[in-house]
């Protein structure tokens, strides 16, 4: 997983804690999923679209 091992995780957690503090980690993690749930909610919506406008040419085509 991009070179990163167990130790080098384990530090990048310590800074975090650091940083943001224990208190903050929950609303740090709930905004990530947040994001990231809509960013998947988008990129499906996008796909949706494109395969509806393809749905109107082909019945364009057809008639």
């Amino acid at each position: 997983m991009f070179g990163i091992g167990m130790p080098e995780l384990l530090i990048i957690l310590v800074i975090i804690v650091i940083i943001f503090g224990v208190g903050k980690l929950p609303e740090i993690g709930s905004a990530l999923g947040k994001g990231i749930k809509n960013f998947k909610k988008s990129m499906n919506e996008n796909n949706e679209i494109a395969n509806q406008e393809e749905k109107k040419e082909i019945k364009e085509e057809k008639k």
